[in-house]
């Protein structure tokens, strides 16, 4: 029994064993084995991902959008009231020149006790400064829709040139009566 060795298939000559015909025939199942398996791995990772994300919420935005109401008021500072520059008495600045009686109130911050003393300290050049302000204004200027602008104008002059150490936050006008003449 010589012939143990052999698998029992023999060629059509007789005499060997046989080879498959084709030569590359098991390639091809090779080749569809590695990318069922790399499709497979894709497939793996991308669910992985997509898992891991979810859980760990990064789909999700980092800041959820606040709704803006109608109601919604911003809160203003609080401010401590300089009340003492009694009304101040001058003539504008137009050809028939209009009298002007005004009375401003000084917001600065709550229990800044440094602008509250520079502001009384004060008081004489800052009275002084109002008058000549509105005795250089017009009728015109001083109407009620550039009243804003005029606060504005006066807190940031009031601020520059005669307070050194306090700052005034808000101007407000007690009274701002301008009587034209006609």
């Amino acid at each position: 029994m010589a012939d143990d060795d052999t698998d029992g298939t023999f060629d059509d000559e007789g005499g060997g064993t046989s080879e498959k015909k084709g030569g590359g025939g098991g390639i091809l199942p090779k080749i569809l084995l590695f990318v069922a398996i790399g499709l497979g791995a894709i497939i793996l990772i991308v669910a992985v991902v997509v898992i891991t994300m979810n859980v760990m919420g990064a789909n999700k935005p980092q800041q959820a959008a606040i709704p803006i109401s109608e109601d919604y008021k911003e809160v203003a500072e609080e401010l401590e009231w300089y009340q003492s520059l009694g009304e101040i008495q001058t003539r504008s600045s137009d050809p028939i020149p209009a009298s002007i009686v005004v009375n401003i109130f000084m917001g600065y911050k709550k229990e800044d006790k440094v602008t509250s003393t520079e502001i009384t300290a004060q008081r004489i050049p800052i009275r002084d400064f109002l008058r000549n302000y509105f005795a250089g204004k017009t009728a015109e200027e001083l109407s009620p829709r550039n009243e804003e602008k005029i606060k504005i104008e006066l807190r940031n002059e009031i601020n520059d040139t005669i307070l050194s150490r306090g700052k005034i936050r808000k101007i407000s006008f007690d009274k701002l009566n301008v009587v034209t003449q006609q």
